[in-house]
């Protein structure tokens, strides 16, 4: 097994470059399938989950291929098969997304219920609603979706709470339908606004008409297009809160600070010193940090994908902050290992008015044990401990910690870091960071 070994206590310093979204990049690939021609899309970060997607895509009888620069050309003339296996589809949540180009394309699909993190619950009601609305029949049978339709066709569909995969895929699947689709509540997130462009590209017709207004007039064909993806705003929150933690100061290169807003306010109220330039943020910290309170939110407010690394800067601020997840049901598994390693954090049960409209979970069907807001008291002297991974930001969440904490952590798990996260330690090695990665004998 191999496994990362951390020394802390070295602040982070110098430059690092931020590749494209891979949240972005396998949502575009499976677009891709849409048409018979061959997409390209650059900027592309070769990570677990892009590579994932590529071998679905093989399975289908696709062909992907990656080319130096971070190109990738998806060719799906010949796609010969309209189900996933189970072993690829349950490892990645965005295997929902192939329902739209296999049930354009296809005519009908058979798709496993997906997997991904273990984050809670992430129902597909709102995917599985918008589809009917369009025409399509849907069956579950165990633990697979069987979609079959004779003709998606236009219609309004209003999601009942914001859902950026729920968004995409009644997007994916409205491109080619026959009239015109409204999707009202539609989720606002830079990545979603990223597909759009793609689409349009191959002759779509899409347009955010509102921040939460999406039209889709259909078309009969789409064609081939090459695209850009947009750079990882995880990533580069990722290494920004890496190098707050450590006392830190570094640039971060090759990203859109118009799509950081929320965590540069976040910056502001902590204490945190940054600048913004040309496609580039500098992040550093000589000084003591705020205690600040934070809530979860969809775009444009903190990102559930932010609420662990924020969680564990958190604890290097002077006093008592908050910290209220309100998009998943259970994104605290990382807890465990923090407190091991010293954190003085808490869960608590936060006053709520109204739970049914605030949380975006479905709230009739969350765990009843479960606890949804933290407090977290510092600044606390993190110390080394043995830490084990099960989800991408947790993941990078214990690297922050090790890096911060006074001695040696030991991080096994590190292939899900990796399904998110291109050359993590190499990245952080070249910033100051003592990191090497070891094999169990």
């Amino acid at each position: 097994m191999r496994k990362w070994v951390v020394q802390g206590g070295h602040a982070l310093k110098g430059e690092v470059e931020i590749g494209g979204a891979k949240n972005v990049a396998i949502k575009l690939m499976i677009a891709a399938l849409l048409t018979d021609a061959e997409t390209t899309l650059a900027n592309v970060s070769q990570v677990g989950d892009v590579l994932l997607t590529a071998e679905m895509i093989r399975v289908l009888g696709g062909q992907v291929d990656f080319l130096p620069g971070r190109i990738v050309k998806i060719r799906p003339k010949n796609l010969c098969r309209f189900n996933l296996p189970a072993s690829l589809a349950k490892q990645n949540r965005a295997s929902s997304l192939f329902i739209g180009p296999l049930l354009t394309r296809c005519g009908s699909l058979e798709i496993p219920l997906p997997g991904g993190d273990r984050i809670g619950k992430r129902p597909l009601d709102r995917h599985l609603a918008g589809l009917r609305a369009l025409g399509a029949r849907i069956e579950i049978k165990g633990d697979a979706l069987v979609i079959e339709q004779d003709g998606l066709r236009g219609t309004e569909i209003r999601f009942k709470k914001n859902t950026h995969t729920g968004t995409e895929t009644i997007i994916l699947a409205a491109v080619l339908a026959s009239g015109t689709t409204v999707i009202k509540n539609a989720a606002q997130e830079p990545e979603i606004d990223d597909l759009v462009e793609l689409l349009n590209k191959m002759g779509a017709r899409v347009e955010r008409r509102a921040p939460r207004r999406i039209v889709i007039v259909g078309v009969p064909r789409l064609q081939g297009a090459c695209h850009r993806i947009m750079s990882d705003r995880n990533k580069a929150v990722s290494y920004a809160c890496m190098a707050l933690a450590t006392k830190g100061d570094i640039k971060i290169k090759n990203l859109n600070c118009d799509h950081l807003t929320a965590f540069l306010n976040f910056l502001d109220q902590i204490g945190g010193i940054y600048e913004t330039g040309n496609d580039n943020l500098r992040v550093a910290c000589n000084s003591t940090l705020h205690p600040v309170s934070v809530t979860t939110a969809p775009y444009p407010g903190i990102m559930s994908d932010w609420q662990p690394l924020i969680t564990t800067l958190l604890t290097q601020a002077k006093g008592q902050s908050t910290v209220h997840e309100t998009i998943f049901e259970n994104r605290f598994g990382y807890l465990e290992d923090l407190i091991r390693m010293g954190a003085q954090v808490e869960t608590y049960v936060p006053r709520v008015t109204d739970p049914t409209h605030l949380y975006n979970f479905n709230w009739q069907d969350r765990r009843r044990d479960l606890r949804h807001a933290l407090r977290i008291t510092g600044p606390t002297s993190l110390r080394g401990a043995d830490v084990h991974v099960n989800d991408v930001r947790a993941g990078a969440t214990l690297v922050q910690a090790a890096l911060t904490a006074d001695g040696t952590s030991i991080i096994s798990g590190i292939e899900h870091i990796e399904r998110g996260y291109e050359q993590l330690a190499v990245c952080l090695q070249s910033l100051g960071a003592h990191i090497e990665e070891v094999e169990d004998e």
